[in-house]
């Protein structure tokens, strides 16, 4: 087998499950406990400057 098909085998299988755990865990990060705080903040910080740029 050469170098390319090993490394395709691994992207057909392994890589791929290694990018679904990566996705679900940057979906599911936002709702961890303690992050409420900080989304909050985030959610409220293009309105700290007031309104028309006041």
């Amino acid at each position: 087998m050469s170098f390319y098909d090993t490394l395709r085998h691994f992207a057909d299988s392994y890589g791929l499950v290694v990018m679904l755990l990566i996705f679900l865990a940057l979906c599911a990060w936002p709702f961890r406990p303690g992050s409420k705080n900080r989304n909050r903040a985030a959610a409220r910080s293009i309105f700290k400057d007031g309104i028309d740029g006041e």
